[in-house]
């Protein structure tokens, strides 16, 4: 298939180093890689995510009858899990976005997202919340799409199963067209410069970005500006696993 990105395979490592704490910077991911046979996967994880309350569908949680939580790496049956969870909570209109690593299958979660805008859900990323890799794609198709200051993004280019990237394919051949083709239907106005961004760091590597970076790119303005330290010592060192409490990222 087009894309297939790292899977951990026994350490999860890295990743949840706070936006507060850092600008846009390149950070190392150290994980195993394995062979997939099927499908596409590009995801960043960040260890255990713990457990949410709330019926679950795949990597949704339902929190009330308007709100989910996008808690997981979706995967081929995320949309089939997407549509049972409206059918049975039909009056759900925004999706939180907490602890989102990406995605085992991108053409699915293309699928997904497309589905997300044509229910006319929201999505927002609360302070603390964390979008990397594929599940950037969810949050853009959001119907409208709040960032609050705190949350981080994190892109880097696909890779396939075959290793290769983006750049070894011609700029406009079918599989790169795709997701300029994608961010051009969620709204984006500069939609290639959008892809070229999330390439512009390779696939085991990964590029964050504040809320302020986000913002910048939907064209929503730059108010709101997000803090930034300087990293410390902690958190240049090697990467750790990070342990998240998703019962705290919620208003």
């Amino acid at each position: 298939m087009r894309r297939a990105a790292a899977l951990s395979a026994s350490i999860f490592a890295v990743l949840a180093v706070p936006a507060s704490a850092q600008g846009r910077t390149v950070t190392t991911i150290v994980e195993e890689w394995v062979e997939v046979d099927a499908g596409a996967e590009r995801l960043l994880p960040a260890g255990p995510s713990g457990v949410m309350a709330g019926p679950a569908y795949g990597p949704f949680r339902v929190i009330d009858e308007r709100r989910a939580a996008l808690v997981d790496a979706t995967d081929a049956f995320s949309p089939a899990q997407f549509k049972a969870m409206l059918r049975e909570h039909p009056g759900i209109a925004a999706i939180e976005m907490i602890e989102c690593p990406g995605t085992d299958d991108d053409t699915a979660n293309l699928q997904l997202g497309r589905m997300i805008r044509a229910a006319g859900i929201a999505t927002h990323v609360p302070a603390r919340g964390s979008v990397r890799s594929g599940a950037v794609e969810l949050f853009l198709a959001g119907s409208s799409r709040v960032i609050d200051d705190g949350a981080e993004f994190a892109v880097h280019a696909w890779q396939d199963s075959d290793g290769l990237e983006p750049g070894d394919f011609a700029a406009d051949s079918a599989v790169n067209r795709a997701y300029v083709d994608y961010y051009r239907e969620m709204g984006l106005a500069r939609p290639q410069a959008f892809y070229d961004m999330t390439n512009a760091v390779p696939n085991d590597t990964a590029l964050w970005l504040t809320a302020q970076d986000m913002r910048a790119w939907l064209g929503e303005g730059r108010d709101g500006d997000v803090t930034v330290a300087a990293p410390t010592a902690a958190l240049t060192a090697a990467p750790t696993i990070a342990y998240l409490d998703l019962g705290a990222r919620l208003p």
